[in-house]
């Protein structure tokens, strides 16, 4: 038998305690707790609830967290994996609804125009990667890699790995030029080469590769160059 949100004393159900004193009166784990519904035999769903936070480090644990990674959890099947990814999509989706209006990729001016204010006065290359279902639709967004302002270290088998755990089936590769030039080098184009014949013998093409300035981009697609 488990532990079900209605079992609790009155003055710890969240429900309750939501109704009469409004749900931002509710902790990280009672708001959780209202989701999951139950806990296991042993432990109540708010303390479940509470283990889940504490064992990835807080809600910003959550934020990119899999679904293989919240099924190792005790109390936690797939289920509750999944309705708990629901709830963080559904935030996000929420706080960025720009984002969510454009999750579809349709060229490289857009992508520029959608990203470019996320890479505004860093001192650093950072390279960001895109993993793109089939309509070109956005399963995934995540900074691979950090370099300096001369250099950034891009390994074809991370991406990909990455690629795969998220089930994409193409990827578009955006990076910043902090100097402001969008000018690609000599190893922005073998680095753009490597991933890209890495993508065509894996099955996971790269469609693009952009490079962000302080006031334009540089779209490899565009210029056929780096193996395009």
């Amino acid at each position: 038998m488990s532990y079900l949100i209605k079992d609790l004393p009155m003055d710890e159900k969240p429900r309750e305690k939501a109704k009469k004193y409004g749900i931002s009166s509710l902790s990280n784990a009672e708001l959780l707790a209202i989701l999951l519904r139950c806990g296991t035999k042993k432990r109540s769903v708010t303390d479940v609830c509470q283990d889940i936070l504490n064992s990835v480090g807080g809600l910003e644990g959550l934020r990119d967290i899999r679904i293989s990674k919240l099924r190792e959890l005790y109390g936690v099947g797939e289920v509750k994996a999944v309705t708990i990814l629901a709830a963080i999509e559904l935030g996000k989706r929420v706080n960025n609804p720009e984002m969510d209006a454009r999750l579809q990729i349709h060229e490289s001016q857009e992508v520029y125009t959608l990203y470019r204010a996320k890479f505004l006065g860093e001192k650093q290359e950072k390279f960001l990667v895109l993993f793109l279902n089939t309509k070109n639709q956005i399963l995934e967004e995540k900074i691979m890699f950090t370099g300096t302002v001369n250099q950034s270290l891009v390994h074809p088998r991370d991406i990909f790995r990455e690629a795969v755990l998220v089930n994409a089936v193409k990827i578009l590769c955006i990076h910043n030029h902090p100097s402001g030039n969008t000018t690609p080098s000599i190893a922005d184009e073998c680095m753009t080469k490597k991933v890209k014949e890495a993508g065509e013998m894996i099955g996971i093409p790269l469609i693009d590769h952009i490079i962000i300035g302080s006031q334009d981009y540089y779209s490899f697609l565009e210029h056929k160059k780096g193996g395009f």
